[in-house]
């Protein structure tokens, strides 16, 4: 290990946070039962108070599904007695664990999307011993559990005297200031995206409890300015940012995300909106602290992505769009990305230079000059007087998310910027956002612009819907207009508690909407 990862690697040891730990016990049982009105056809119905639970008794082919009231990140621990004669034969049980009600009622047999089967929540037991305490080893993101009784033997069923999970965070809610609002809907947005930030605030701030589970770049970014605006644990996004600092490749690009166990391991994954993204997680951490001893140290990891970066401009200082990189933007399977990235760029390399100011750095003026070469290319280059649009790659794409990225990277300002704004949104003609991730990023253009009224809107209308459909954390993926929406062949493997979908908090404790 050379000395300089050796370094960054101790520091981020050393600001590993504390886990706060809870028991967190069913809230009723119930069943699950087919409505094609609510969302993925799926809903779930009360039957019984949890208190019943341990009084039902249970026999080949019985099941029960339990339900926690909200959203859980933990282990599970399960009290099993037998009923009748002594067991004669091993118990054997399946145990189901989701998120949602449709993850409940479609057996997971039945998946055929593109992700690994693997990271579906199901457990089979051979239980030789009872009765018996099982205590589930893995960690599970779900508020559902049902619990199916394979088979026992002819002579003995179950009851379960007990059930409970094991809660497991690093967000501290006794710092959590309180919010009060006369608009009962934001204030309900705020619980949910705050809920949402907590179960994903781990050893470090994980994309999803339940999927991947690790540290990726671009979520860590707008997970820590929700941080700052809620349980400020701002020490938990120094270890994240020395992390990725400590495990660059050979050239100095950071990975897009990081393995955490059994060691951390720099996935081989490179976005190039990600790696820039560094720059603006760090500009942002600084803003929020104050901490120069920390931007000093990783200013020049933070350069670096961006030096990187601009080996990618052609002659005309604007992105090459070829098959050799790979930058995320949105999960639209249809968008160019290069208008996007290109602002993406100018987005990061702005904050650079702000950045480069406060240590009185040498390399501002060669990001000044830069920045304005860059920006008139983009103006002269991708924006079309015939359609009125930012364009994007060989076809001339017209997307929202390439006039989201060139508002926020300033290329366009003021009246022309909101004008540009207001008329995508109205005219419904560019290509949509598809990820709470670019939503994000559409409700921070507004508030840029000046258009907070509007801003309020689309927030409603996106997070809002998601609550309406039974978020008691938000999601990876949501189009309102098609709600199977999944890039990886099935909405049973989609993350329902998501890092990149907690910012409604940030907006509406920071900018006191």
């Amino acid at each position: 290990m050379s000395e300089h990862v050796q370094r960054f690697t101790s520091k981020a040891n050393e600001l590993t946070p504390e886990i706060y730990q809870q028991k967190v016990y069913p809230k009723q049982l119930v069943q699950i039962v087919r409505d094609d009105q609510v969302i993925h056809g799926w809903r779930a119905e009360k039957v019984h108070s949890s208190d019943e639970l341990s009084n039902l008794v249970l026999g080949k082919g019985d099941e029960v599904t339990l339900d926690f009231g909200d959203h859980i990140v933990g282990t599970l621990s399960l009290n099993i007695k037998p009923v009748g004669s002594p067991p004669d034969a091993p118990l054997y049980l399946k145990v189901t664990i989701g998120e949602m009600p449709v993850e409940m009622a479609v057996p997971f047999s039945e998946y055929e999307g593109w992700l690994s089967r693997s990271w579906l929540q199901e457990e089979a037991y051979h239980l030789d011993v009872l009765p018996a305490e099982l205590h589930m080893e893995r960690r599970y993101s779900f508020r559902y559990v049902k619990l199916q009784v394979l088979d026992t033997s002819v002579k003995y069923k179950v009851s379960f005297d007990g059930v409970y999970c094991t809660a497991v965070t690093s967000a501290d809610r006794s710092v959590l200031e309180p919010y009060e609002h006369e608009d009962a809907e934001l204030m309900a947005i705020d619980a949910v995206s705050i809920k949402t930030l907590e179960d994903c605030m781990q050893e470090v701030f994980e994309d999803g409890p339940k999927r991947d589970r690790r540290l990726w770049l671009g979520d860590l970014r707008l997970q820590a300015l929700a941080n700052y605006e809620t349980f400020k644990n701002n020490d938990l996004v120094k270890r994240c940012l020395y992390l990725f600092a400590a495990f660059p490749d050979d050239k100095g690009l950071i990975s897009a995300n990081l393995f955490m166990k059994p060691e951390i391991i720099p996935d081989d994954t490179y976005l190039f909106d990600y790696s820039l993204f560094f720059v603006a997680t760090l500009h942002d951490y600084y803003q929020a602290t104050g901490d120069l001893d920390t931007l000093q140290e990783l200013w020049p990891t933070a350069y670096r992505q961006i030096e990187l970066s601009l080996g990618r401009l052609d002659e005309r200082s604007i992105l090459q769009d070829d098959n050799t990189w790979w930058s995320f933007i949105d999960w639209h399977q249809e968008l160019n990305k290069q208008t996007a990235s290109q602002a993406v760029l100018i987005y990061n390399m702005k904050l650079g230079l702000v950045l480069a100011e406060h240590l009185n750095d040498q390399k501002q003026d060669m990001l000044k000059v830069q920045i304005d070469k860059i920006q008139s290319a983009s103006l002269e280059h991708l924006w079309s007087d015939e359609l009125n649009y930012f364009v994007s790659g060989r076809e001339e794409q017209i997307s929202c998310a390439s006039q989201i990225w060139m508002v926020l990277a300033g290329v366009v300002e003021n009246e022309k910027a909101k004008e540009l704004l207001l008329r995508m949104l109205d005219e419904k003609s560019a290509l949509p956002l598809t990820t709470p991730y670019m939503v994000h990023h559409l409700i921070e253009a507004l508030i840029q612009v000046g258009e907070r009224g509007r801003a309020v809107t689309e927030m409603k209308n996106y997070w809002g819907s998601m609550i309406k459909d039974g978020a008691d954390t938000f999601w990876e993926l949501y189009d309102p207009n098609n709600k199977n929406f999944s890039p990886y062949g099935s909405y049973l493997i989609n993350s329902y508690c998501h890092a990149w979908s907690c910012t409604p908090t940030y907006f509406i404790r920071k900018y006191k909407l």
